[in-house]
């Protein structure tokens, strides 16, 4: 079943090309398929286009449909072209002539894009929930580990004393930031395009702003060309914020590798999170931080590949745009794998301690011996000179101690200051007004 089809039928050959891996990617949409068509039906009633009985009719239906999928009963049937047709086509078959006025004063474009809009509003939620575990545990051990050094590095030479405190810290830190670039790519998700039609709107006397507050949208796309011109465009910013988490997630699990290094010998974990080898008895591969770090670079890949997909297309629908759908869905689960699998390693995570007791790393308290030099009324430069040339002689026996005390050093974390700035940041998403509205739809 096609909902543009006439009589003439396409070469199976073009349905397969043109229908390609839709039937699965639609999957993603299924529910949210049917709670824009919950609010589409509540607007046609308000404009005479539905019966208040044909409205029940459906609602009691579509809610059924609803709950098969929450249930993970629901399945397209081998014939039909994507979830849209596929609930018109239950509609139908439960309601007759009813089923078939669903479709009123809206195009296939529009409720793509409004299932997409509800899609990525609702996986990105899912995503910053999951940031949140993530940055919980690390401010956790930034506090527990908070007075163990660790060697710090600049162009991957020993540099300053750092400390695991500050490590955790830091990417407990970078992940704000992340869930601000998610935030921004929520309030474009969080649009109401329904009503733009095929994306020059209708000569219905459609209430737009009715299906908005129905779906716990913030606001519409008032333009209606600009509801489609749209599709592409909120897919890549939401991709950007995912490439964002991504690249905290695969540097961090870059250091990991490093510090899992023999040579290095900061950190390491139980057998059962390692990997061995074939032949050598003795490995212990760090292979869920490689596999992280690949697919974190595949998911920093993804901004590019939608830009290129999407790149010159005039206004307007194009079929080029059905193709995002297999770059980006997978793109969250992927992407949560990620921040579940590196939750459970840190979870693990056993930390070695008195590193810098090592002779190996005596040159890292260089800076804090001229810093105490200058304390005592050297000029910076002369301090500087003075420290050089004790080096360079075999005179420099430095005391292994730091005292650090602004804001952000090792001394002064500022762990509950960062927490905040996660707060207010996530504070920002209407999650619950949102829950709230659609709860409302299907209750």
């Amino acid at each position: 079943m096609k909902l543009w089809q006439k009589t003439t039928a396409s070469l199976d050959e073009v349905n397969r090309f043109t229908v390609g891996r839709d039937r699965e990617m639609d999957l993603h949409l299924a529910r949210f398929d049917v709670l824009g068509s919950l609010a589409h039906i509540a607007m046609l009633e308000s404009i005479g286009l539905l019966t208040a009985a044909e409205r029940s009719d459906l609602r009691r239906e579509l809610i059924a449909i609803h709950s098969t999928m929450v249930a993970g009963t629901f399945q397209l049937e081998p014939e039909v072209e994507d979830i849209h047709s596929q609930v018109e086509l239950i509609l139908t078959r439960k309601l007759g002539e009813t089923g078939k006025k669903i479709h009123s004063g809206r195009s296939r474009n529009d409720q793509v894009l409004v299932d997409i809009k509800l899609f990525l509003r609702s996986a990105i939620g899912h995503t910053v929930h999951e940031v949140q575990r993530l940055f919980s545990l690390l401010q956790e051990k930034s506090e527990a580990h908070k007075d163990q050094l660790l060697p710090g590095y600049t162009h991957l030479q020993l540099a300053m004393p750092s400390s695991f405190g500050l490590w955790f810290g830091a990417y407990a830190e970078s992940l704000v930031d992340d869930v601000i670039l998610l935030k921004a790519a929520y309030d474009v998700a969080n649009k109401n395009p329904l009503g733009s039609a095929a994306g020059y709107g209708s000569s219905f006397p459609l209430n737009r702003t009715m299906t908005t507050h129905l779906l716990g949208f913030a606001d519409l796309n008032y333009n209606v060309v600009y509801a489609q011109m749209g599709r592409g465009k909120a897919e890549r910013i939401t991709a950007q914020s995912l490439a964002s988490v991504a690249a905290t997630l695969g540097r961090l699990a870059m250091d990991a590798c490093l510090f899992m290094n023999q040579n290095f010998a900061f950190i390491s974990f139980p057998d059962e999170l390692t990997t061995g080898s074939s032949i050598m008895p003795h490995k212990k591969n760090p292979d869920v931080f490689e596999l992280v770090r690949a697919r974190c670079n595949q998911l920093q890949s993804l901004p590019n590949d939608l830009a290129l997909m999407t790149a010159n297309l005039p206004s307007g629908y194009h079929r080029d745009f059905q193709l995002l759908k297999e770059l980006l869905f997978p793109a969250f689960e992927n992407l949560s794998d990620c921040l579940r699998m590196i939750h459970l390693m840190l979870s693990n995570i056993r930390i070695s301690p008195n590193l810098l007791q090592d002779d190996r790393y005596q040159y890292l308290f260089s800076v804090e011996e001229v810093n105490k030099r200058v304390l005592e009324g050297v000029p910076f430069r002369d301090a500087y000179r003075q420290v050089g040339i004790d080096i360079e002689a075999g005179n420099y026996h430095p005391r292994r101690t730091v005292n650090h005390t602004h804001e952000g050093s090792i001394g002064n974390l500022c762990t509950a200051d960062i927490k905040r700035m996660m707060e207010e940041v996530v504070q920002g998403f209407p999650f619950a007004k949102v829950d709230a509205a659609l709860n409302k739809l299907i209750q």
